[in-house]
């Protein structure tokens, strides 16, 4: 299964624009990790499911357990030694 990294955002959270160069930047750095955007507005259930709360939310997980949650604008290096 492998390493997943789950970016929770809205198109309506500064925080979150903030967020995607970030993201961008580890998925060149790490191309063996599935890197995954997902917009709660549209998927609801999908961050019910996760407990996201707030925005942005990253959740990385392997073998499809959550290893770290990280809640609210997260630098690269902190997302990194969760990978």
């Amino acid at each position: 299964m492998g390493t997943t990294v789950k970016d929770f955002y809205a198109d309506w959270c500064g925080p979150c624009k903030k967020q995607d160069p970030i993201i961008e930047e580890l998925e060149e750095k790490h191309p063996d990790v599935e890197f995954k955007k997902v917009d709660v507005d549209e998927s609801p259930d999908v961050a019910q499911q996760y407990g996201v709360k707030s925005v942005p939310t990253i959740v990385v997980e392997k073998d499809g357990e959550i290893v770290e949650k990280f809640i609210g604008l997260t630098q690269a290096n902190e997302i990194e030694s969760a990978l």
